[in-house]
């Protein structure tokens, strides 16, 4: 799998990277794996705040 940027100035409305690979179940597989890492990130942001706010 090889990652790049499309677009040195990416802006809200379009991508800015691009993945590709040899078999898209696995890049598919790869994403959701930094999908969930991200979303874990944020729930721990979360508490984070919720503690520094108490």
């Amino acid at each position: 799998m090889s990652f790049s940027f499309t677009n040195p100035e990416p802006d809200h409305d379009s991508r800015s990277f691009s993945f590709t690979g040899s078999d898209p179940a696995d890049i598919d597989r790869q994403l959701q794996t930094i999908a969930d890492m991200a979303t874990e990130i944020l729930r721990r942001v979360e508490d984070v705040r919720r503690q520094i706010n108490t």
